[in-house]
């Protein structure tokens, strides 16, 4: 079996974070959400794996490599726009060639993983394996529609749902998907869909086989899920101290990465910490996690997330449930006369109490 990973979408939902870097590279728990995507397919027992990139192809095969430090062999596979998740599947059919597959999206996160999923598909060899659960929001998503437990209509963003069960962003196929979606017209939206490939294999009287997810998934596309997803991933560690913790107090499960200083700070876990970090008189709440080269210093923080080399100091007031990027500064001036001076990017959001 060899994997399809899709990391070619724009992260529009994730913007101004996404101008700079891909969405899939966005890190949960100070990984890149894409690592934990392929470290699901080895342990799936998968080692063969093309990753469909775009227009951030160079900062994918950047962070990536040939996916040797994965234990994967990987293939780049460029797709000239997003054109949908059966157009992936299209322009991947001859690295996959006649072998079944895992379609995996490259920002969604499963608590389970796939190798359960896997297992299943082996065993019952349908021709294709789709994985649902509920949820509340059924006109955000592709849509399912059982009957005796059998898959008889897949919807693509209904908006009038007439089930509540979304498709979770991995699938497993056999080459039998490849008729499907040579078969099926761009959508309104102008993309080749997953759902209507997939409701072309019904139609042609193939055997879809659903499976509902019980554990916890995560599209990590919007800032509300990349937080939850870090709060979800965060909950799972264990304390893990490898820089200095000088006059500190450090409560539940936090990790502090080489070379970090911590030094007369309150850390509430779960919390992690990267490397070469400089904490000072600061409060860093639950579910906060901090990438490397960041300082913080007179400031609480609590339930986000700070990329790399950013400076937080002397805020006045706690910070929480935000995402900040790469080498930002956010700190408070003594200058008078009092003003606000900003630089925003597309898509940004300022709260000022």
């Amino acid at each position: 079996m060899k994997g399809l990973v899709l990391s070619g979408g724009a992260g529009t939902r994730l913007r101004p974070i996404t101008h700079t870097s891909a969405k899939q590279l966005v890190p949960v728990a100070n990984k890149p959400v894409l690592f934990y995507g392929l470290e699901a397919m080895r342990a799936a027992g998968i080692d063969d794996v093309g990753i469909v990139v775009g227009e951030t192809r160079a900062e994918i095969e950047a962070a990536v490599g040939d996916g040797s430090r994965f234990g994967l062999r990987v293939t780049y596979l460029p797709q000239e726009a997003p054109l949908g998740l059966a157009h992936a599947v299209l322009i991947a059919e001859e690295f996959l060639g006649d072998s079944p597959f895992v379609m995996y999206l490259g920002d969604n996160l499963l608590k389970e993983g796939i190798a359960p999923f896997v297992r299943d598909f082996e065993r019952s060899e349908p021709d294709a394996l789709i994985l649902l659960q509920r949820v509340n929001d059924p006109s955000e998503y592709g849509i399912a529609e059982l009957q005796d437990g059998r898959v008889v209509q897949l919807v693509e963003k209904p908006s009038e749902p007439r089930s509540d069960l979304a498709l979770v962003g991995v699938y497993l196929f056999t080459p039998a998907v490849f008729e499907s979606v040579k078969a099926i017209t761009p959508s309104a939206r102008g993309e080749l869909e997953i759902t209507d490939a997939i409701q072309h294999m019904i139609d042609r009287g193939l055997r879809v086989e659903p499976h509902t997810v019980t554990g916890w998934w995560k599209d990590t596309g919007k800032l509300e899920d990349m937080l939850e997803a870090n709060r979800l991933i965060l909950s799972t560690i264990e304390s893990d101290l490898r820089g200095e913790v000088v006059e500190s107090t450090l409560e539940g499960p936090v990790q502090v990465g080489e070379g970090s200083l911590i030094e007369r700070c309150t850390v509430r876990g779960p919390v992690v910490i990267g490397a070469g970090c400089r904490l000072s008189d600061t409060f860093v709440g639950p579910y906060t996690a901090i990438s490397d080269g960041v300082v913080v210093e007179h400031a609480e923080i609590e339930h986000s997330i700070i990329l790399e080399n950013s400076r937080i100091s002397r805020l006045g007031a706690r910070m929480a449930d935000s995402l900040i990027g790469r080498d930002c500064v956010i700190a408070h001036s003594e200058a008078l006369p009092v003003a606000y001076r900003f630089m925003v990017g597309d898509s940004s959001q300022i709260g000022i109490l």
